[in-house]
C-alpha cells in the first residue's frame, strides 16, 4: 500500500503541535518549581498540587480514554464472539471513577500523599513497597504496549505506514514532552488531545451511518458469518456469566490501583476537588465511548463486498483488533479517514504519558528517594525521573511490537493491580488493624492463585483448572472468574491474617519475641499499660517528641 502523503503531513502536524504545546507547559512547571512551596520533584509528579478542576477532568478522562479503550471497545462490539454486552470499557469506567471518588479520592488527597504507594510505605516500610512495584511497573509497560499497538495498526492500514514506525514516532513524541515537563505536559496536552478525540471521532459517525454499504444498524444481522446470524449486540449465556463478570469487574475495580488515577487525585487542590474530578469524569469517559460502540456496530453491520475491503471479511481475515481503521478507511472519506487517525493518535498519547511519569513517579518516590538514595538532591530525583520515563517508554515501545489482540492486552494490563495490589490497597486505607503479616500472606495467595490459573496471551498453561474450562485450538481459558476469586482471596487473607496475629501479640498468646518483623514493638508509655503499638504509630510519637 502506498503511502498516504497528506495525510501523513496531517498527523505529523498534529505531532508537532501536540509537542509544541508539551514544551510551553515544561517551562510553565519551571515557572511553579520557583514559586512552590513544595519540592520540585513534587512538582514534576502532582504539579504542585494546584490543578485545577477543569484541567483536573481533562487529564482523568484523556488518561483513560486511550487507544485500548477507544480500539478495544470496538473490537468488543463487532467481534461475532462478543458483541455490546461484551464491550465492558464504557460501564466499568465509569463504576471505577465513582468508586474512586466515594471511597479513595479522599483518604488519599487529605493525607497528601505523592503516589499511591506512600501509605504502604508509612505503614509497612520500604521492602513490602518495593514488591509492590513490580506488578503496578509490568502493568504500566503492558498498557503503554497495548496503547502503542492500537496506533501502530491504526497508522499501516490508514496511511500504509510500517506499524514499526508509527509506534516508534508516538513514543517518542510523548517521551519527549512528559521527559521535559513531567505532570504539566502531560495535563495541558491531554486537554488538546482530548478535545481533538471528542470532534474527530463523533465527526465520523453521520458518515459511517449513512454510508451505501451500511444497512440499519437497529435491524440487520452481522454480516462478518452469514452461518453465524448473530447481532452486533451479542448474547450472554449463563455459561458466560462467571467470565463476564470477571472482566467487568477488572475493568471497574482494577483502574483503581493505577498509579496514574491517583496522580490527578494527589494533584488537585483539595479532597473536594478531587472527589468532584472523579465524579465528572466518570460521565465524560462514558460518553467518550460511544463512537466506539457505534464504529463496532455499523462494522458489523456492513457489507465489506461493497466496499474496497471485499471479502471475508476482517474477522474471518484475523483483522477484529484493527476493526476502527478498518471501518474508518473503508466507510468513511478519506479525509475523515486522517481525522480517525489523528484521534487514535491523540487517545494514545494522552495515556502513554500518564503511565510513564506514574511508573517514574513511584520509583523515584518510593524506592530511589526512600532506599536507595536517601541524600538525593532535588535535581538529582529529576533526572532519576527523566531516566524512568525513557526507561518505561522503551520497555513498553518493545513489546507493542506484538501481534496481540488490542482488547486482551487491554484487560491483561489491568490484571495483576486487580488481583496482588488492589486487596492492599483496601486494607492500607480502609482496615485500621492491617499489618504487615496480612499483607505479605495476602500478596503470596494472590500472586500463587492468579499465576497458577494461566494466561492465555503470554502462553501461560493453567496448572489450576476451575469448573467450566474450555479448550480451543489446544489454548485452554476459564471462563470461571478466577481473577476475582484470587483478588477476594488476597483480601480476605489480609485482613483475616492481620486480625490474628495482632489478637495474638496483643493477648500474649505468641511472644513478643516472636514479632521478627517488628509490628507491634512497644513504646516506654505504652509499655506500662501492656498495649503493643505498631511501628507506624510509635513513628508518629517518636516524631512529635522531637
Amino acid at each position: 500500500m502506498a503511502v498516504d502523503v497528506p495525510g501523513l503531513v496531517a498527523v505529523v502536524f498534529f505531532y508537532i503541535v501536540i509537542l509544541v504545546i508539551g514544551i510551553w507547559a515544561s517551562r510553565k512547571s519551571r515557572q511553579v518549581e520557583k514559586t512552590c512551596a513544595g519540592s520540585k520533584s513534587e512538582v514534576t509528579m502532582v504539579g504542585g498540587r494546584n490543578i485545577n478542576v477543569l484541567v483536573g477532568v481533562f487529564t482523568m478522562t484523556a488518561t483513560w480514554v486511550g487507544g485500548g479503550y477507544i480500539m478495544g471497545t470496538a473490537e468488543a462490539v463487532y467481534s461475532p464472539t462478543q458483541g455490546l454486552i461484551w464491550a465492558l470499557g464504557p460501564p466499568a469506567y465509569l463504576i471505577n471513577f465513582v468508586l474512586g471518588g466515594l471511597f479513595f479520592a479522599k483518604p488519599m488527597r487529605s493525607k497528601s500523599y505523592v503516589t499511591m504507594l506512600d501509605p504502604f510505605q508509612h505503614r509497612y516500610g520500604n521492602i513490602f513497597t518495593a514488591t509492590l512495584l513490580l506488578p503496578a511497573l509490568v502493568s504500566d509497560i503492558l498498557w503503554v504496549a497495548c496503547i502503542l499497538a492500537a496506533l501502530g495498526g491504526t497508522m499501516s492500514i490508514i496511511l500504509g505506514l510500517s506499524p514499526a514506525l508509527s509506534i516508534i514516532l508516538s513514543a517518542a513524541v510523548s517521551i519527549i514532552y512528559t521527559f521535559l515537563g513531567g505532570l504539566y505536559s502531560v495535563a495541558y496536552t491531554d486537554i488538546i488531545q482530548l478535545c481533538f478525540v471528542f470532534v474527530s471521532l463523533w465527526l465520523c459517525i453521520p458518515f459511517l451511518l449513512l454510508s451505501p454499504a451500511v444497512t440499519d444498524i437497529s435491524q440487520s444481522q452481522a454480516h462478518f458469518n452469514q452461518s453465524n446470524g448473530q447481532s452486533w449486540l451479542g448474547e450472554l449465556e449463563l455459561a458466560d456469566a462467571g467470565k463476564w463478570a470477571d472482566e467487568l469487574l477488572l475493568l471497574a475495580l482494577g483502574g483503581l490501583a493505577y498509579q496514574a488515577f491517583y496522580q490527578r487525585i494527589l494533584s488537585a487542590s483539595s479532597s473536594a476537588q478531587a472527589q468532584v474530578t472523579c465524579f465528572v469524569a466518570a460521565g465524560t469517559a462514558f460518553i467518550m465511548g460511544i463512537p466506539s460502540v457505534v464504529i463496532g456496530a455499523v462494522a458489523a453491520s456492513a457489507d465489506w463486498n461493497q466496499t474496497a475491503y471485499g471479502l471475508p471479511p476482517p474477522f474471518e481475515r484475523g483483522e477484529a483488533g484493527k476493526i476502527l481503521p478498518l471501518a474508518l478507511q473503508n466507510l468513511t472519506p478519506g479525509w475523515l479517514s486522517v481525522l480517525g487517525i489523528g484521534s487514535v493518535a491523540a487517545a494514545v498519547m494522552s495515556s502513554m504519558d500518564s503511565v510513564l511519569l506514574s511508573s517514574a513517579s513511584m520509583f523515584t518516590q518510593n524506592i530511589y528517594k526512600t532506599t536507595l538514595r536517601k541524600q538525593a538532591s532535588e535535581l538529582e530525583l529529576q533526572r532519576v525521573i527523566r531516566v524512568s520515563v525513557l526507561l518505561v517508554g522503551l520497555a513498553g515501545t518493545g513489546l507493542a511490537f506484538g501481534d496481540d489482540s488490542v482488547f486482551a492486552l487491554w484487560l491483561l494490563s489491568g490484571d495483576l493491580l486487580y488481583c496482588m495490589v488492589l486487596p492492599q490497597l483496601i486494607c492500607v486505607l480502609h482496615v485500621s488493624y492491617a499489618n504487615i503479616y496480612g499483607a505479605i500472606s495476602g500478596y503470596i495467595v494472590g500472586l500463587l492463585l492468579r499465576g497458577l490459573s494461566g494466561e492465555p496471551v503470554l502462553g501461560i498453561p493453567p496448572l489450576i483448572l476451575y469448573p467450566d474450562w474450555r479448550e480451543e485450538d489446544g489454548v485452554i481459558t476459564q471462563y470461571f472468574p478466577y481473577r476475582t476469586l484470587a483478588m477476594v482471596s488476597s483480601l480476605i487473607c489480609i485482613i483475616t491474617v492481620s486480625w490474628l496475629v495482632r489478637l495474638a501479640f496483643c493477648r500474649q498468646y505468641i511472644p513478643r519475641s516472636w514479632d521478627i518483623l517488628r509490628v507491634f514493638e512497644e513504646d516506654k508509655e505504652a509499655e506500662m499499660g501492656k498495649v503493643p503499638v505498631p511501628l507506624e504509630e510509635k513513628n508518629i510519637i517518636l516524631n512529635t517528641k522531637l
